[in-house]
């Protein structure tokens, strides 16, 4: 089947724009668009889809709260995959406080307007097949500069959150939340890749989160990592 998308954003040529690009593809249909946030989950409540492409500053209600109120309604399997629609979020401006809102409320990342069409494509492609497609270097970068918005004095040792975690789990949040890729946790603590994969699938369903983007999050909110090096 083709990769279902709904367009929502309140230009309705920046969606007629993406659309174009999107139906010149053979695996991807777009099934719905919305012009805010409001009409999005009216037209969700009908409409099969599976990938958002998600504007943040509309009318009535913004891309952050229909984000926040899309993923909240979600449940996943035992390997923590969620169900339903995943979101990107559609932003103006690189490392957009509004980007970093979303990715909070379970956004699976964002992309800049005027992505290149193959870009769009392809991060499309990424989010259904289950990635995130922020980067996390990039989510780092972005952590660091809306760090004040990130509480700044919670003991690691007194967060729930990661009481949950066991040791190596906690060791493998350490070095996703620095950026690293399975295969490089693999090597920095001489585990195969598929060890570190079933690691950070028990990381996510433990603490409830969607994607390794939500994990760098919670990183900083819990204060293991913070905005310029690690506790």
């Amino acid at each position: 089947m083709p990769i279902r998308v709904m367009l929502v954003d309140d230009q309705e040529l920046l969606r007629t724009g993406f659309r174009m690009v999107l139906q010149s593809q053979q695996d991807i249909e777009v099934v719905a668009e919305a012009g805010d946030g409001l009409q999005a989950l009216e037209v969700l409540a009908g409409t099969e889809v599976d990938v958002i492409l998600m504007d943040v500053r509309m009318p009535r209600m913004d891309g952050v709260e229909a984000t926040r109120r899309i993923c909240e309604s979600q449940v996943q399997d035992h390997e923590g995959t969620p169900s339903g629609p995943r979101v990107l979020i559609l932003t103006t401006f690189d490392l957009d406080e509004y980007a970093f809102a979303a990715l909070k409320a379970g956004a699976s990342g964002f992309l800049l307007k005027d992505v290149p069409p193959a870009e769009l494509v392809a991060a499309i492609r990424s989010v259904r097949g289950g990635d995130a497609v922020v980067a996390p270097t990039t989510t780092r970068r972005m952590i660091d500069r809306f760090a004040s918005v990130l509480p700044s004095s919670v003991p690691v040792a007194d967060t729930p959150e990661l009481a949950r975690l066991t040791d190596r789990e906690r060791e493998v949040l350490l070095l996703i939340a620095q950026g690293m890729s399975n295969g490089e946790i693999a090597l920095r603590l001489t585990l195969s890749e598929a060890t570190v994969k079933t690691h950070v699938g028990r990381i996510l369903t433990k603490l409830q989160l969607r994607d390794r983007v939500q994990a760098v999050v919670l990183a900083y909110e819990t204060g293991l990592v913070r905005a310029g090096g690690v506790l």
